[in-house]
């Protein structure tokens, strides 16, 4: 490996510091966060620090015929971040520059590796508010969140990330440096090729900077937690919020499996005895209280046994990061269900009309009992966008199917009910075979067709997507 051309070439252009290959670094960058999908070991790892080097390695990759597979953090949750064997993983850690932030004009603009946390504390101190907020936002970063154009509990109001994204830089396959998009409030000048590359998952070109909008920072947000005796009872008071026009800055559903684990996992105080809980914000400044109460009016009259409101910022905050601790909990919880730690996560990521919902966690509970797998659901209500966490146990190749099954079954309800395989986490390994589904063959062909347009070697990070 030391006398390889392609790594000649990588170290000439980016340092020896900047090209790694021991072996225990290649390993740690196989994967993203997606449990039970197949990943290589790369060659090489370059981690550049500009667009310069970037298209330097594209370049120096496509001479010697190697994939290319970007990476951001490797928090995603479909596997499209895989390393496959032998390709050069650009790892977009080392490109961290907040270039600009313009509050006359609201955006900003930044490398990368940013990560989302950090970009929405340096706008906050000038008054401004980026608004996508993933659960792993103290950890993703903007170059993975445009990747996989990821969500967040900001969405239900505020929207998902490729409505915020106004320009890109993008290194080409050709090596070429392509800007798309603009910085203006208002454009429409040529085809949207900013909403091309935005959730691509890294399959047509690399990105090396972005240009987001960002809004004025709202009033501080009152939050109210509503009780269920039921998960589809849930649904129904979001089918009945969204009826009677309120749009409230959150409206996340945590069902008892993940109260049970979350409490397990960080002691809160959490109602585990629900079968479901609501978790609602409203920060539309004196109008919020009001929005709360009719949030609340609904909520109740859907059957809520029980409904209060945070009574400070704090407490506010604390339900905020128990719904954030949702992921390492349900980790923690697979691993602790099964014998000798081999506990696992299938995760999915169905999301249907919001009058859909009921009926779609109804179908999950039933799901998980024809399966004989524990589920549970956390999601993002408010959207119709739900997260079901199917327990396995990765040693019993019986426990792998009967998870595999449910996923399948799931995805299969949530289209015959109007929704979409994938809301926010991207297609990536795990739902390719889905998206073929959900898309028809004309619009494979012309995912294939943009795909050979830009891509005609198809070294940018093959076998994902479709």
């Amino acid at each position: 490996m030391a006398g390889s051309p392609l790594l000649d070439d990588l170290r000439a252009a980016l340092g020896d510091e900047a090209v790694l290959t021991d072996p225990d670094l290649l390993r740690l960058h196989r994967r993203d966060e997606a449990d039970l999908c197949a990943a290589g070991t790369p060659l090489v790892v370059v981690r550049p620090r500009d667009t310069a080097q970037v298209v330097a390695v594209v370049r120096a990759a496509a001479r010697h015929g190697v994939p290319v597979v970007p990476q951001g953090a490797r928090t995603g949750l479909a596997g499209a971040a895989n390393a496959v064997d032998g390709a050069v993983v650009v790892s977009t850690v080392a490109m961290t520059a907040i270039r600009e932030i313009d509050p006359v004009a609201r955006i900003a603009v930044v490398q990368p590796g940013v990560v989302n946390a950090t970009l929405a504390r340096a706008v906050r101190e000038q008054g401004l508010y980026y608004p996508p907020d993933p659960g792993s936002w103290e950890s993703s970063t903007i170059g993975g969140n445009v990747s996989t154009n990821a969500g967040g509990m900001c969405c239900v109001k505020y929207g998902v990330t490729t409505e915020y994204v106004l320009g890109l830089e993008v290194v080409l396959a050709s090596g070429e440096v392509l800007r798309t998009g603009r910085r203006t409030a208002k454009g429409v000048a040529g085809y949207d090729l900013t909403r091309l590359f935005v959730g691509a998952e890294g399959t047509l070109g690399v990105i090396t900077e972005v240009t987001v909008a960002l809004r004025p920072a709202p009033e501080e947000s009152l939050t109210m937690v509503a009780v269920f005796g039921s998960t589809g009872g849930a649904g129904t008071a979001v089918a009945g919020i969204a009826a009677r026009g309120l749009t409230p800055s959150l409206l996340e559903l945590l069902d008892r499996t993940h109260l049970r684990a979350i409490e397990a996992y960080r002691p809160m105080g959490l109602r585990t005895d629900a079968q479901a809980l609501l978790l609602a914000a409203a920060d539309t400044g004196p109008r919020a209280a009001d929005d709360l109460a009719r949030i609340a009016e609904v909520c109740a009259a859907a059957g809520a046994h029980e409904v209060y409101a945070a009574t400070d910022a704090v407490e506010a905050a604390a339900l905020l990061q128990a719904r954030r601790l949702a992921h390492p909990a349900m980790e923690k919880f697979a691993v602790d269900t099964y014998p000798d730690g081999n506990g696992g996560l299938i995760i999915d990521d169905v999301a249907v009309p919001r009058g859909a919902l009921a009926t779609l966690l109804d179908g999950v509970a039933r799901i998980a009992t024809e399966c004989g797998v524990p589920i549970g659901v956390v999601g993002h209500a408010g959207d119709g966008n739900l997260h079901p966490n199917i327990v396995v146990d990765r040693a019993d190749p019986a426990s792998l199917e009967r998870g595999r099954r449910a996923f399948d079954e799931i995805i299969r309800l949530g289209l015959e009910l109007g929704g979409t395989c994938t809301g926010e986490h991207g297609v990536g390994l795990l739902k390719r075979d889905w998206l073929a589904r959900e898309i028809g063959p004309v619009g494979v062909r012309v995912h294939q067709a943009i795909k050979a347009a830009l891509d005609p070697a198809g070294l940018f990070n093959p076998g994902k997507v479709f």
